[in-house]
């Protein structure tokens, strides 16, 4: 998927079984939703102009839902590309790195964090019962952290246009989306995560509220202006604490 992807387990016993499973969960995955890949089955199904006949049912429950949550946000979240054929890059990776985590939950793990290029699921505790430190970069600086969460059994995914550049567009205007600068939140599960950090980012400010009607336990955003905005159960963390 072109980004770092670790997983960190403190269970007392071997995980290199299950690691090798969940790994091979996220290059399946890319395999198959690479847009950058002509062979994968994104590309295939793009080039015969996205009909989704005699496709996976794994393509087809991305495309579910990916196509619930741009009716939940008013269309704000997109999974069409302007010229036609499926953007579904705001569904895949969050969905992957889930399925990944439950592969871990299914081989009997309790306590890990798997990291998706900074979208992460957790369970357990890395320790002494405590909840795993979710650090969340600053939008204005890679080596600097906005803020610290604590977070037990969920996921927690960020939005912005700091690394990619203005890559998130509101499908709404068709224009990328300017009214945050990074949106973070913190679900159940990290597919909801990444579906709503990508949704809250096109929509704006507005979107931090929306956000914990629609699955969201907690949002973090900076607004265009360096504002910062939150809602729900946020739990922070001493920056310097390690876990």
């Amino acid at each position: 998927m072109g980004i770092p992807m670790s997983i960190d387990v403190r269970d007392p016993r071997d995980s290199t079984e299950a690691a090798e499973r969940a790994f091979a969960v996220l290059r399946a995955a890319d395999a198959r939703f690479s847009a950058y890949r002509p062979d994968s089955e994104l590309s295939r199904v793009n080039a015969r102009g996205g009909d989704l006949a005699g496709v996976s049912d794994e393509f087809r429950e991305v495309v579910a839902l990916g196509s619930a949550m741009a009716g939940a946000s008013s269309g704000a979240f997109r999974i069409h590309r302007p010229e036609g054929g499926w953007d579904l890059d705001g569904v895949v990776k969050g969905w992957a790195a889930d399925r990944a985590a439950r592969v871990l939950a299914e081989e009997g793990l309790r306590d890990y964090c798997l990291n998706a290029g900074g979208d992460v699921a957790v369970a357990g505790s890395p320790g002494d019962g405590r909840p795993w430190h979710v650090a969340v970069r600053s939008p204005d600086s890679a080596t600097d952290m906005l803020a610290v969460l604590e977070v037990r059994d969920g996921g927690v995914a960020t939005s912005g246009a700091y690394e990619r550049g203005a890559h998130i567009v509101d499908g709404r205007t068709g224009a990328p989306a300017t009214l945050l600068r990074s949106a973070t939140v913190v679900a159940d599960d990290l597919t909801t995560a990444d579906l709503l950090a990508t949704a809250v980012f096109a929509i704006g400010p507005h979107g931090v509220r929306w956000a914990l009607g629609h699955g969201a336990r907690a949002v973090l955003a900076v607004a265009a202006d360096g504002t910062l905005l939150g809602l729900g159960d946020l739990a922070f963390a001493r920056a310097e604490t390690e876990g």
